[in-house]
């Protein structure tokens, strides 16, 4: 097949660009995300021992009192976006770019097969497997291959499956360890090998990504540093080379400074950042992830699920948690025709629901337990919610003893959607017994479709609103408030 000789027209050169740019904000927020949780594995159960690999740098001593929190491993602003353990702000981070990648992939995929410069990344005939071995046995010699057109065949080979083959990977497993997509399509999660299979193969795509880069930089100067950017910055391989280094060093330059910006402003101003992040990617978050419900009954129970956080200290709390929760009533207040004040043993006199689902925790673990207690819906229809009642705030006894003079209570927020889905429920059990005090014991919410810190514990009420920007920082939850993590929906 004949081919036309391909250049660099501007629409390529400018994509090449963003992608570099969004590439690094994804994979340095990446990065902040996995110090949340710098533990992988090929399991859901996530049992301590059982990571295929481990970037902690301290020992957990698991014969004591320990929580997720002590596995978190915060990392330097030099590395990680922001860094220094803010994972809210990280996942924004990571968000905001992953659009940004997709949107720069889209217009160059687009342009690509609008003219013949799909040629420059699509073999055209099975040689190429034999020459691009060819091409490489010549690398290996120390010695250049001859140029292709523009890329020699191992070059080509090697683009095309970065861009058809690791690419759709990466952002596969991406949408699967939403537990929005995990809750709503388990069977299709569960064949692909589950969330934390996901996980992996995201990391190792992360790796491939910056493997790849560091090979693509190494041969750009090797094949001639001045001819390749005169060809990539000005679409002239023979001319005005000096203009085009000081045109390709500036861009780098440019992408370095914006990393740099990106970060101070981050970790100076966390609350104005998240709040810029947002805009339009919240839309977008909650038009594909927050509409999924949860169909899950995986039947499975995990042997040791991990607990996130310590149990409250406050007075109320160790009163309840000595008389066993006998006197405790859970509230119901706001814009309801008929208040609620309801004991334990009234729960779980209504009807109950069993579920066996997938915990996934902001921090990236995860676990299987089987939850009983009573559906929101079932509530909501014995406290007749006023028509301008739009949110639920779960209050708690969870004093956040870490800051409570700052802080305050943890509480949270979720539209009327998500309360009424079908398993969405207030949960008195875990896996058959009582709900454990590290779990949240004597009520914790459970929203399958959403990560796990939406899932209140501690819940000791319910208060009805027509507007949440009153309470708290009017984030929607304690962490959104003091954290910087989502806004209403956390279904990825």
């Amino acid at each position: 097949m004949e081919t036309q000789a391909l250049d660099f027209p501007l629409w390529l050169r400018v994509t090449h660009f963003f992608n570099f740019l969004f590439m690094t904000l994804l994979v340095r927020s990446g990065i902040e995300i996995i110090g949340a949780h710098p533990m992988f594995y090929w399991n859901n159960d996530c049992e301590p021992g059982s990571e295929w690999l481990n970037f902690l740098n301290k020992k957990v001593e698991r014969n004591t009192l320990w929580t997720a929190e002590d596995e978190i491993r915060p990392l330097s602003p030099w590395l990680a976006l922001p860094g220094r353990n803010n994972l809210g702000l990280g996942r924004h981070w990571h968000l905001w770019s992953v659009v940004g990648w997709l949107l720069s992939g889209i217009l160059y995929m687009t342009l690509l097969f609008l003219t013949p410069h799909w040629q420059r990344l699509v073999p055209t005939s099975w040689s190429i497997f034999p020459e691009a071995w060819q091409a490489f046995k010549t690398y290996l010699s120390l010695e250049l291959p001859a140029a292709g057109n523009p890329y020699n065949p191992l070059q080509q080979l090697t683009y095309f499956l970065l861009v058809f083959a690791l690419t759709p990977l990466v952002i596969l497993t991406g949408i699967l360890m939403a537990p929005a997509i995990s809750a709503r399509y388990p069977k299709l999660t569960a064949f692909l090998g589950g969330r934390q299979v996901a996980r992996s193969i995201h990391l190792l795509g992360l790796v491939a990504y910056v493997f790849f880069f560091l090979i693509h930089l190494f041969m750009v100067v090797a094949h001639g540093l001045e001819h390749k950017l005169a060809n990539m910055v000005l679409n002239n391989e023979y001319d005005t080379n000096h203009l085009a280094l000081a045109i390709g060093f500036a861009a780098i330059a440019l992408v370095i400074g914006l990393n740099i910006f990106a970060t101070k402003v981050s970790l100076k101003h966390p609350f104005q950042t998240k709040k810029a992040l947002e805009v339009g990617i919240d839309s977008l978050r909650r038009f594909f992830f927050h509409h999924q419900h949860s169909v899950q009954d995986h039947q499975k129970i995990s042997p040791t699920p991990r607990a996130n956080g310590q149990p409250p200290r406050n007075t109320a709390y160790t009163r309840h948690l000595a008389e066993e929760f006998k006197n405790f009533t859970f509230e119901v207040r706001g814009l309801v025709e008929k208040p609620l004040d309801l004991r334990l043993d009234q729960l779980k006199a209504l009807p109950k629901q069993e579920q066996s689902t997938l915990h996934v925790c902001v921090q990236g673990w995860s676990y299987y337990a089987t939850w009983g207690g009573v559906r929101i819906e079932n509530l909501l229809a014995l406290c007749k919610p006023l028509p301008d009642a739009k949110y639920l705030v779960f209050h708690t006894l969870d004093e956040k003893w870490e800051k409570p003079e700052v802080d305050g209570y943890y509480y949270e927020v979720i539209d009327m959607e998500l309360a009424r889905k079908p398993q969405t429920i207030l949960a008195y059990e875990m896996n058959g017994a009582p709900l454990p005090i590290a779990h949240g014991a004597p009520l914790r919410l459970r929203l399958e479709s959403q990560l796990g810190y939406k899932m209140a514990k501690y819940v000791c009420g319910v208060e009805l609103v027509e507007d949440f920007s009153h309470i708290g920082k009017g984030q929607g939850g304690w962490r959104d408030d003091v954290l910087n993590y989502y806004v209403k929906t956390a279904g990825i």
